[in-house]
């Protein structure tokens, strides 16, 4: 979207657990002198409700009336989908290590970023743990130095891919923000970002892996049409293992993409 431009956001609740909801959303973008509406951005968030008394207890959630059979087993398939993501996350807990002094350009080190922020009372909710938002922020935020430093031109998110909020971040909180490239196709980047989080009121609980995510930025030329990106330089082992993770993941969502651009047709 566009300085200028009119959003308007929907969002519905599209599928239902025991214990998590599903909710699409969407964006639109209106020019506001032309009238002409786009479609900006979509994302299928999962929330768990907690209970107000007890933030630690998990609640269950009020079952939702479908539309028909097959909507209810699309809305099961999604539901198995990520969590089945979620899980695979979880057993893949990657260490943040620092950048090598004077790395090369356009290694991974070279533009490897990080952040350090404060949790402070309006970061957070009523019961003083962290906005979602707030830390999806932070991340983007990150993710966009990274993709700026391999390129050196206007960059913007393509799209954020299986973010997993790990464990709760509360108030007085200091935490890290990790971004480094893992893959790079001929138009885009994907960069992932860790966040990790230790308490300064509580330092016996000691540090711990919060949040994790991919991000996938493009390169605009000053038109705001892609840029071909520069190749990625890779060095050792892990950051080979780590490409190929990527590349998998990319082709993966090119077919996910294509898939519904066809149903669509």
């Amino acid at each position: 979207m566009f300085i200028g431009e009119v959003a308007h956001v929907t969002a519905e609740i599209t599928y239902t657990s025991k214990h998590s909801l599903e909710v699409q959303v969407k964006v639109m973008a209106e020019n506001i002198l032309t009238g002409a509406k786009r479609l900006a951005n979509k994302a299928a968030l999962w929330y768990v409700p907690c209970s107000l008394q007890n933030v630690d207890k998990i609640m269950e959630v009020p079952p939702i009336k479908y539309a028909s059979a097959e909507q209810g087993e699309e809305g099961r398939k999604r539901y198995e989908a990520q969590k089945m993501e979620r899980l695979e996350t979880k057993a893949r807990i990657e260490e943040a290590v620092p950048p090598p002094p004077n790395p090369e350009q356009h290694t991974v080190g070279f533009s490897q970023s990080s952040l350090i922020h404060l949790v402070g009372p309006s970061d957070c909710t009523l019961h003083s743990y962290v906005h979602g938002g707030v830390t999806m922020k932070l991340m983007d935020e990150v993710a966009g130095i990274v993709a700026a430093r391999h390129c050196s031109t206007n960059i913007v998110t393509a799209s954020v891919d299986a973010i997993n909020f790990h464990r709760k971040i509360k108030k007085g909180c200091v935490v890290t923000v990790m971004g480094r490239l893992t893959f790079v196709s001929n138009k885009s980047m994907e960069i992932e970002v860790l966040v990790d989080a230790s308490s300064l009121m509580e330092p016996e609980t000691g540090n711990y892996r919060a949040v994790s995510a991919f991000f996938t930025f493009i390169s605009l030329d000053k038109d705001n049409k892609p840029l071909p990106v520069p190749p990625l330089k890779i060095e050792g082992e892990e950051e080979q293992r780590r490409c190929e993770e990527g590349k998998a993941r990319y082709l993966q969502n090119k077919a996910k993409r294509l898939a519904e651009k066809e149903r669509q047709q």
